[in-house]
């Protein structure tokens, strides 16, 4: 027996070694899987308490071994859980922290806590139950203690961390503001993370009674349907006893009104066919009276007209193909209503073919020629343009010259040329809206002179060009 440099009294130890069968082995051999039982005793003497040191053939020093922490860590298994096992938690919510330890037998636990208010504390029962605010967020730890031979003990559990935020508030939203005439509208309330929510309601304000009482309707997924215009509410509740949210923002709902102005969508040009990259406006109309109105618009088109009173397009293409119909609210009256318009159908037509003329051989006894021009697929606003062609030597082409009085183009598709007498080529086109919008110019027509003047029609066959999208 002698004394450590801690002035601990420590004594020869007497060791046996045993196998994991029960035999003894040599006392410096341990079985392949097996393991060996270490005892230490003072002779003569009670009250004793003994420290346990290991000296590795790597190490001249021994270190201390406090074996009592880990005599039953072999056997045992420590959690610490939380109940409700929330995502999240809230201040002023009512949090079970156990822990639990599975294995070691039927041997009695005290409970040892390292927690974010404290380093050790310590219970006889292995929960506590503590209505949390944001200072309890951290972490959980604990460890088991046998209450018959307080040196021996578990292993301390993993960590578990707890995360409190503050009261929550729910998100109510409303797939429309407004009751149609016999119809109703959803709302949606919701709080997120949302495990574990049931989902209360009510009309008028936050110290009205509940709505509506149905069990089935606290289970859903936070949506009811109402008929009823008002101002409306939510929270959510959870737990037992219950732990409510804040109430959500109000959202007011309305009954339309009905009024009978009369509502109809015009085109502006209003040509039966359009044609890409011509100008083209739809316009909601209201009839009836001064009121000044907000507008709605549905379409089946791609691009979706914001909702000022008119849908100005200046530069036409497929993607505004599509049925048109509008509706105004009053401005001064959000709850009144006009029914909606009849749909009005646009076309746009992306396919245009080249330009073509032809000469018909009619003769005429005068001298003078008549040109003719047509657009395939009549329709109205075409204005035409006449031109005669000048050859341009250097490249082998032709510049075009206005004829005289085609400047602003002409309402009728034909033109005189009075006094021709020598050779020439001719081409005309059509152009409509503001911008204008052109057609290609036709392919040139020559009248050929060989001395003696043919007097002849000239028919040019417009056909729309093609735009390859």
């Amino acid at each position: 027996m002698w004394k450590d440099t801690n002035n601990r009294v420590c004594c020869m130890i007497c060791i046996s070694l045993v196998s994991h069968f029960g035999q003894k082995s040599g006392p410096t051999i341990i079985p392949v899987g097996g393991r060996v039982t270490l005892s230490c005793s003072v002779d003569d003497s009670d009250g004793w308490k003994y420290d346990w040191f290991r000296r590795t053939s790597n190490s001249n020093e021994a270190q201390l071994i406090q074996y009592f922490y880990l005599c039953l860590s072999v056997s045992t298994s420590v959690s610490v859980t939380l109940q409700p096992d929330w995502s999240q938690v809230f201040s002023g919510e009512k949090i079970t922290v156990r822990c639990e330890i599975q294995g070691g037998g039927d041997t009695e636990w005290d409970y040892e806590w390292k927690t974010p208010q404290s380093t050790s504390h310590q219970t006889h029962v292995n929960y506590w139950t503590l209505s949390v605010s944001e200072s309890s967020s951290g972490n959980y730890m604990c460890r088991g203690r046998n209450r018959r031979d307080s040196y021996s003990s578990t292993q301390w559990s993993k960590t578990i961390t707890l995360t409190v935020s503050e009261k929550p508030k729910p998100q109510l939203s409303a797939d429309d503001r407004d009751i149609p005439v016999g119809g109703s509208v959803t709302l949606s309330c919701s709080v997120n993370p949302s495990s574990g929510w049931k989902y209360y309601w009510y009309r008028g304000d936050q110290s009205s009674e509940l709505l509506i009482r149905h069990d089935d309707v606290f289970n859903s997924s936070g949506k009811i349907s109402v008929s009823q215009e008002g101002q409306y509410w939510c929270r959510g509740g959870r737990g037992e006893p219950v732990y409510y949210s804040q109430y959500s923002q109000s959202v007011r709902i309305n009954r339309l009104v009905t009024v009978s102005n009369r509502v109809v969508v015009t085109l502006h040009p209003n040509w039966s066919e359009i044609y890409h990259g011509e100008m083209i406006t739809v316009r909601c109309e209201i009839q009836g009276g001064d009121t000044e109105w907000e507008y709605e618009w549905e379409t089946t088109s791609s691009i979706k007209p914001s909702n000022p009173k008119e849908f100005r397009i200046s530069s036409a293409s497929s993607s505004h193909s599509g049925n048109y119909r509008c509706k105004g609210r009053k401005k001064n009256a959000q709850h009144e209503t006009t029914e909606w318009s009849d749909f009005i159908e646009l076309t746009v037509n992306n396919s245009k073919s080249n330009l073509h003329s032809f000469i018909s051989n009619k003769l005429n006894l005068m001298f003078h020629i008549t040109l003719k021009c047509e657009v395939e697929h009549p329709s109205a606003g075409w204005r035409f343009y006449w031109y005669k062609t000048v050859p341009k030597l250097s490249d082998r082409l032709y510049r075009y010259e206005l004829l005289p009085g085609s400047d602003s183009g002409t309402e009728e598709d034909s033109y005189m040329v009075h006094g021709q007498t020598h050779t020439a080529g001719y081409v005309c086109r059509a152009g409509r809206g503001e911008p204008v919008f052109y057609t290609e110019h036709s392919k040139p027509t020559f009248v050929w002179s060989g001395g003696q003047f043919v007097p002849l029609i000239l028919s040019f066959h417009l056909y729309l060009p093609v735009i390859c999208l």
